[in-house]
C-alpha cells in the first residue's frame, strides 16, 4: 500500500516536471533559439530564488494562468494593452524627457494587447513571493495584495470621474513617500556624468571609450562595423519631432552589455556611445542601450489580433510603441532597427536609473507605501492605450472596461485575486522545487 501512494505522489510530480521541461524547452530552445550555454546561464540565475525562477518563467505562468476561467476578464474584444510581465523589480526610477526624475515601469519587452488581469495577477503573485522571501507570514502577504488592488482600483476610478489624468500622472520626489521618495531625492544628487564615469574613460588619445569590466564587453570588428552602419536605419525610426541633428548620434564606441535581467538571457544587448551635445568635457555623451527583442510571451497564449500584428510586425517598433502609449513624457531617444534579421529597439541607458531594492522594504509601512505607488502606476499604464491615442486598435475607454469587468462588488474581486495569487505562489514554489531538480540533472546546475 505504501509503494501505492508513493507511486501516487511521484506521479503527480512527475507529471509536473515534464510539463516544466517542454515548456522551457519549447520557448528556451525553440522559440528563443538559446543554445546550450546560454540556457545555463539563465538556469543558474533562476535557481536563485522562487521569486527569481517566477521572472525568468514568465511563459509557465502564461500556461497555467489562462487555463484558468476568473469571474473578472474584460471581453475579447475590449482588451487593454498589458506590460507583460509586471512584477515588483519592474518599477524604477529614470529622467524623462523634461529631466525630470520619475518612478514608473521600467520594462515594455513583453507588452501585449489583452486582460487586464493577466498583469494584475502577476503582479500579484510576485507581491505574494517577494513578501515571503522578506519574512512575511501568509496574512501579511495577503494584506500587501491588497493594499495594492486598492490602491489600482482606486486610481481608475479616480481617472474615470476625471480627477487626475492618466495623460500627465506622474510620480516625482514631491507627491511620493516611504522608499519610492527617499531613491528619487537620492538620484536628484546625482550628476549627470555619474553613468559616463562608471562605464567609460578617456583614453591617451583624449576619446572617451567604454571602459571593459564584468558587465561591458568588447565587440567582434564585425559586430562593431554592423551597428555602425545601421545608425540611419535607427535615426528615421525616431519619431521625426524628437531628431537632432545626425551628427547627434554619431557612434563613438560600441559594447556588448552582460549580467541583466532573467527572462532576457541569451538576447544580445549593446551599448552604443554616442555624440550627443558638443560640449569638450564630453559629459554630453549619452549611452544608448541597443537590445534584441522577440515575439512577446502573453501573444502565445492569448487571442491573436491581427490589426495589433499588422501595425506592429517589427517587435522592436512593438516594445517603443508599448514604452510611448504607457509613459506621457517618454525617451526621446526611442527606436527600432534590425540587424541581420534579428529585431532591436533602442532607448537611452539613463543616468538615473534605480529600483526600489528588497533591503528599502524594512517595515510593512514601507513596502505599502511603495505598493501604493505601483498600484497608481499599474492603473495609469492601463488607462493610457485606448481609443484616445490608439484609434487603430480600440473602440473603448480601457479605465471604464476594466472597472465594468471587476464591478460594483471591489471585495469580491480583491478575494478571488488574493486567493489565486497565494495558490498559485505555493504552485511556483513547488514548481522551482522540481525545476531546480530538473536542471540539476540536465545542466549539472
Amino acid at each position: 500500500m505504501e509503494a501505492l501512494l508513493n507511486r501516487v505522489k511521484d506521479t503527480r510530480n512527475l507529471l509536473r516536471k515534464h510539463n516544466i521541461e517542454t515548456i522551457l524547452n519549447e520557448f528556451d530552445e525553440e522559440c528563443m533559439k538559446l543554445d546550450l550555454e546560454k540556457r545555463k546561464v539563465k538556469y543558474s540565475k533562476m535557481v536563485e530564488s522562487p521569486f527569481r525562477f517566477f521572472r525568468g518563467s514568465a511563459y509557465l505562468f502564461y500556461y497555467d494562468m489562462t487555463k484558468i476561467p476568473f469571474s473578472f476578464h474584460t471581453p475579447v474584444d475590449k482588451p487593454t494593452w498589458i506590460q507583460g510581465d509586471l512584477h515588483m523589480e519592474n518599477f524604477g526610477a529614470f529622467q524623462n524627457e523634461l529631466g525630470e526624475i520619475v518612478y514608473d515601469v521600467n520594462d515594455f519587452d513583453e507588452g501585449y494587447i489583452g486582460s487586464y488581469l493577466y498583469d494584475v495577477l502577476r503582479m500579484s503573485v510576485s507581491i505574494a513571493l517577494y513578501g515571503e522571501a522578506q519574512g512575511l507570514t501568509q496574512k501579511e502577504q495577503k494584506n500587501r495584495i491588497k493594499v495594492y488592488l486598492q490602491s489600482y482600483y482606486e486610481q481608475l476610478n479616480r481617472f474615470k470621474k476625471e480627477k487626475d489624468d492618466p495623460f500627465t500622472f506622474k510620480f516625482t520626489e514631491d507627491n511620493t513617500k516611504g522608499p519610492v521618495k527617499k531613491v528619487l531625492k537620492k538620484l536628484a544628487k546625482r550628476q549627470k556624468d555619474h553613468l559616463l564615469k562608471d562605464i567609460t574613460y578617456i583614453n591617451e588619445e583624449k576619446k572617451r571609450v567604454f571602459a571593459w569590466s564584468d558587465e561591458i564587453h568588447p565587440v567582434t570588428e564585425e559586430e562593431k562595423n554592423k551597428l555602425q552602419s545601421i545608425s540611419e536605419a535607427y535615426f528615421h525610426s525616431i519619431d521625426v519631432d524628437d531628431q537632432q541633428d545626425v551628427s547627434y548620434y554619431t557612434i563613438k564606441d560600441v559594447a556588448r552589455k552582460h549580467g541583466t535581467g532573467t527572462a532576457s538571457i541569451g538576447l544580445d544587448r549593446f551599448y552604443l556611445l554616442i555624440e550627443g551635445g558638443k560640449e569638450a568635457s564630453g559629459v554630453d555623451d549619452l549611452v544608448l542601450e541597443v537590445k534584441e527583442v522577440r515575439t512577446p510571451i502573453p501573444a502565445y497564449f492569448l487571442p491573436y489580433r491581427n490589426h495589433f500584428w499588422d501595425k506592429y510586425e517589427h517587435q522592436g517598433k512593438r516594445v517603443v510603441a508599448t514604452q510611448k502609449v504607457m509613459h506621457h513624457l517618454e525617451d526621446p531617444h526611442l527606436g527600432y532597427l534590425t540587424i541581420d534579421d534579428r529585431e532591436y529597439y533602442v532607448r537611452e541607458r539613463s543616468p538615473y536609473k534605480k529600483k526600489v531594492k528588497a533591503t528599502r522594504l524594512l517595515t510593512v509601512e514601507d513596502f505599502d507605501l511603495t505598493l501604493e505607488i505601483m498600484g497608481k502606476v499599474t492603473a495609469k499604464i492601463h488607462s493610457r492605450a485606448d481609443v484616445d491615442t490608439e484609434k487603430e486598435l480600440f473602440t473603448h475607454e480601457s479605465e471604464e472596461e476594466i472597472l465594468r469587468a471587476i464591478g460594483k462588488d471591489f471585495d469580491a474581486f480583491c478575494s478571488q485575486i488574493v486567493f489565486a495569487s497565494m495558490v498559485y505562489k505555493e504552485q511556483v514554489n513547488k514548481d522551482f522545487e522540481l525545476f531546480s531538480q530538473w536542471v540539476k540533472e540536465k545542466f549539472d546546475i
